[in-house]
Formats: C-alpha cells, structure tokens, sequence
C-alpha cells in the first residue's frame, strides 16, 4: 500500500470556484485517495460545485449550514477524521484556491512520515511577485512569534500543515473558528513542545491574492488576541497595584514605623494586584482548565521579577540623577520585559505537555 493512501487530504472550502475542483485532480494525480472537503456555509449558488466534488471516489463532503470560519472548518474535518479514519498516519491540510500545489502537498505529507513532526509548507516571501501586504503580514507574524513566543517560522499564515494522527486530536481543541484558530495551532505547538519542521513549497499567488477571505482588522485582532489580552490584564494590575498602594499605606503609616509600613504596604498591594492577574490570566488570558497547579509557579515567577525588577530600578536610580532619564530608562526595560514575561508565563506558568498517545 502506497505511503499517500494512509494519509488524508484536508481542504475547507469557502465559496469556492474551478481552482477546487482543479486541486483535487491534482492531488489524486499524485496518489492521494482519501480528501475531505468542508462547505463552510457557501449557500446555495455554490452547490453544483460540491456536487462535482460528491462525485469524485476519492472525496467526502461535509456541510456547515451557515459560515463558521476556516478554523471551525478545520475542526469539523478533524472531528470526521478522528473517528473515522482509524488507519490513517496523518492528515494534510490544504487552501481550495489553488496556492497550494498537489507536489507540495505530498512532499508535506512524506516529510510528515519521515520524521514525525508537524510539516508547514513554507513559502519564499523574498520572490517579487509576492504581494505587499502578504509579505508585510508574514514578516510582521514571524516577527511576533519569534519575540514572543521565541518560535522560529519561516511562514506563520501558510495553510498547508501535515499533521500526525497522534496530535490532531490536542490540536482540534484548540481555541478559534476563524483565521486566529491556525495562529493559536502554532500556539499550541510551542506550549506542548510538539516537533516541528518546514518543507519549502512553490510560492504561488493568484490574482494578487484576491480570492482571500482574510479580513485585515478583525482577523488580526483575533490573532494577536492572546498577547492584546496580557497587554490590557498588565495594565489593569499596574492601575489595581497603585491603587492598592495608596489604600494599605493610609491603613499602615499611622500605625507603624515607616520601614515597617512601607514594607507591608508594597507587600498587601503586590499581593492584591497579583490575585487578581494570576486569576484573570488563568481564566481569560491563557483558559487554562482544571486545578490551579499554576499558581505556585506564578508567584515564584512574580517574587523573582519583583526581586530583579528592584534590583535595576535601585540600580537605574544610583546611576542616572536627572529624574526624566531614570523614568524614560525605567520605561524602556519595562518594554523590554514585556515579552520575557509573556513567555515565561506562556510556557513556564501556563504551559504544559499533551497526550501524545
């Protein structure tokens, strides 16, 4: 038996045209046998096409009434295929206009084979016919992940992904229905340490890229999601801390001695405003599910950065005497640490292996 007739072809489709029905020729060409096809809500005019594709032996068509996004697409072509392919090694998924070339989706799934690790099919953004804004949104993304989420992808908005079937069951839970939910995959990934690698594939834009349905401002946010999250929880517990400060030092300098109700203010409103961002970070930041074994973590990570986080203020303050460079500086290393401590409690606090099984 052929290596390809054990691994599955993934394809959600979205108002689809000719270059659907073109893919899957391609890809039974080069001898893949199984393909499921999602409708993603397309309505009616788009029905002849996926009564072409019911035709094909080769292809399953499975239908959402109403338009759900690539990622809920994605879902229910994972959810199909986990209980129903018990054989297959692996699936491929793939875009249904065309980008993506039937050699590239088998060499993705041979790669897969091989090695065992997740396969992204990259592209080369360097190529001149790549247009402006895909390579400003790539350059932009790989950026991000690698600041904070220290990956190293070379095409973090490529849809052609091989994937093992030991994996795709953790990777159908992940949160997102739409664009966000291939960013949050690679989330995933890095938390869980699952291996990954690249196979480089023809760059190949049609029309400019016209045919995307990729909405710039809302699909980004829900992308960057995770990180605009954190942002907002560091402020709210930046603002909760100064408010607690000045709360806890009228209960405590009347009382005490200034050292002693100085040390016990900073003590009870760190603690306040660390609460409240552990909680809201756990719940709503990363969701993370299930007892609160985190917790030691966050507060062994939140005691070390205030150690260090005192240690070059106090150093920042001897050094520099003019009051608006120390602040700008203080400013500065905060910025710097921002994305340190996003990792630290993506991956170190928040973070976790999956069932590999």
């Amino acid at each position: 038996m052929s290596l390809l007739n054990k691994v599955t072809v993934v394809i959600p489709a979205y108002k689809p045209d000719e270059k659907l029905l073109s893919t899957l020729r391609g890809v039974i060409n080069v001898g893949f046998t199984d393909i499921i096809v999602v409708d993603d809500g397309g309505g009616e005019k788009y029905a002849p096409i996926f009564d072409e594709v019911k035709a094909i032996p080769e292809c399953t068509v499975l239908h959402h009434e109403i338009n759900r996004g690539k990622g809920a697409a994605l879902k229910t072509a994972f959810s199909y295929y986990i209980g129903n392919r018990k054989d297959s090694i692996g699936l491929v998924t793939a875009d249904a206009d065309g980008q993506h070339l039937p050699k590239d989706i088998r060499g993705c799934a041979e790669d897969m084979a091989d090695n065992g690790s997740v396969v992204l099919g990259v592209r080369d953004f360097s190529q001149p016919h790549v247009p402006a804004r895909s390579k400003a949104g790539n350059r932009f993304t790989s950026g991000f992940f690698k600041v904070f989420f220290g990956m190293k992808i070379s095409d973090t908005q490529t849809g052609l992904r091989a994937i093992p079937r030991k994996y795709v069951e953790a990777i159908s839970k992940v949160d997102g229905d739409r664009y966000e939910y291939e960013t949050h995959m690679l989330f995933l990934i890095g938390k869980a340490k699952i291996p990954l690698s690249e196979h480089i594939i023809d760059t190949v834009y049609i029309d400019d890229n016209s045919s995307s349905h990729f909405r710039v401002v809302r699909d980004s946010i829900r992308i960057y999601k995770m990180v605009i999250l954190f942002l907002l929880s560091s402020i709210l517990c930046t603002a909760v801390d100064a408010a607690m400060l000045s709360v806890f030092n009228n209960v405590f300098e009347d009382s005490l001695q200034f050292f002693t109700a100085f040390l016990l203010t900073v003590i009870s409103a760190r603690a306040v405003s660390g609460v409240i961002n552990y909680l809201i970070n756990y719940f709503v930041v990363f969701k993370r599910e299930g007892g609160f074994s985190s917790a030691l973590r966050y507060f062994a990570l939140a005691l070390s950065l205030i150690a260090v986080s005192g240690g070059i203020a106090l150093a920042v303050d001897l050094i520099f005497s003019q009051v608006w460079l120390t602040c700008v500086i203080k400013v500065l290393i905060s910025l710097l640490m921002f994305p340190i401590v996003f990792r630290l409690q993506h991956n170190f606090v928040f973070g976790g292996q999956i069932n590999n099984k």
